[in-house]
């Protein structure tokens, strides 16, 4: 069997209309002799009755912090009726389908409710349904652990869960379908001539996806790619070539027949709604082992930081805004001077060519002065140069960036 695994995201089974060329999506790929394994999200988005974000309101009005093994029993159904409802419409199609949850797939994951890591995947209930030709159509973002609780695998899990089937499958390729025609070299409403990448090496989409980009969660690309598995990021409703993200990426050429792998920057990323945390204390910090028991206190908490810096008179770091609450209430048990500041975004340029090349850093910073665009702090990578700056400023720091390495130009 030519396995493909075809992840389904709210927007593309919202309702009956674009469900019908997700249908569409599925026949032809057997049509083109693969034989396809369907992974859905829940239907639509917040606002929508069973998007997960509107079953979450609903919980969140009884209580405003639920118990998380609850939270994960009702989050887990907006898939399970998505499956039912997309198995259904394939059926009367004239191909017979069966709708699965997480764990009738045999997903097993650890016990962290809303935020469950995969542990094990037992694929023999989805090989014997393809063995007698019924295509399944498989609940994503959930599982079940070891003590048979229903666990939810957090935001982008069920890109997660098409990817962890597409390695034990051996699937042929993995395709991720949106409402966009594939990966962007910036955010399309930001940077309306932002154009499709038609390939990007794996690096360049875990490092897009950290940094911002919302097509494709990292953890499933980090997934797929390790096993050496492709990615194919597509439109539901548009046949595009999409972007395909593979390892060695280099040898695929881009339209204008420059290699892929010779970009030095591929796409411009970013993340709004930053804080910037900055910790000063008496003496030298080092001493102190002040970053330590920050940096632990924090981690204990479910705090994650980001953009580091650290010397001997301050430590500096980002977080979500959403966490400055409890950032500080952790801090200043510490004993330290904190201070908190909100209204931060974080830009990215990306690209795996730029390892090695002199200069890059230079065009970044001397782009955002000539826009008068302040940077706050900043770090990089071998593929990522990261800037922090004001959000009210983040859309004509990305249209400035784009624009300075060319991107809205084909190859």
């Amino acid at each position: 069997m030519r396995i493909v695994v075809q992840k389904f995201g709210g927007t593309s089974v919202a309702d009956a209309q674009v469900r019908q060329h997700a249908v569409a999506r599925v026949i032809s790929a057997l049509e083109m002799g693969y034989t396809p394994v369907v992974v859905v999200s829940a239907m639509g988005k917040a606002g929508q009755p069973y998007a997960t974000d509107s079953l979450l309101e609903l919980v969140h009005e009884v209580n405003p912090e639920p118990n998380r093994r609850n939270v994960d029993l009702l989050l887990s159904c907006g898939e399970i009726i998505s499956a039912v409802i997309f198995a259904e419409q394939l059926s009367i199609a004239g191909h017979p389908a069966e709708a699965l949850t997480g764990w009738q797939c045999g997903i097993l994951t650890d016990a962290a409710f809303t935020q469950a890591r995969i542990q094990e995947v037992n694929p023999e209930r989805v090989l014997a349904l393809l063995e007698q030709g019924i295509i399944p159509v498989v609940a994503g973002f959930q599982g079940i652990s070891a003590s048979q609780e229903i666990t939810t695998l957090g935001r982008g899990g069920s890109d997660t869960t098409a990817a962890a089937l597409g390695v034990v499958l051996k699937a042929e390729w993995v395709g991720i379908y949106t409402d966009v025609d594939g990966i962007k070299t910036a955010d399309p409403r930001l940077v309306p001539e932002a154009r499709t990448l038609p390939a990007v090496s794996g690096r360049e989409v875990v490092e897009l996806a950290h940094l911002g980009a919302n097509v494709i969660h990292p953890r499933a690309a980090e997934i797929a790619l390790e096993e050496g598995v492709p990615l194919r990021i597509l439109s539901t409703v548009d046949d595009t070539g999409g972007t395909l993200v593979a390892n060695g990426i280099s040898a695929v050429t881009g339209r204008g027949g420059e290699p892929v792998g010779d970009r030095v920057v591929v796409g411009i990323a970013h993340m709004t709604n930053r804080a910037q945390v900055t910790i000063t204390g008496e003496g030298d910090m080092n001493r102190a082992a002040a970053a330590p028991r920050v940096f632990d206190s924090l981690a204990q908490h479910g705090v994650s930081v980001d953009l580091i810096f650290l010397s001997t008179d301050m430590i500096a770091f980002t977080i979500d805004s959403s966490m400055a609450s409890l950032a500080r209430q952790v801090l200043t048990t510490l004993g330290l001077r904190v201070r908190i500041e909100e209204g931060f975004a974080k830009v990215s340029v990306v690209g795996a060519g730029m390892h090695g090349v002199p200069g890059v850093m230079a065009r970044v910073v001397n782009c955002l002065e000539r826009e008068n665009i302040p940077i706050f702090q900043t770090t990089d990578s071998h593929a990522n140069i990261s800037c922090l700056i004001r959000e009210e400023q983040i859309t004509q720091a990305v249209r400035a960036l784009h624009r300075e390495f060319n991107l809205d130009r084909s190859a």
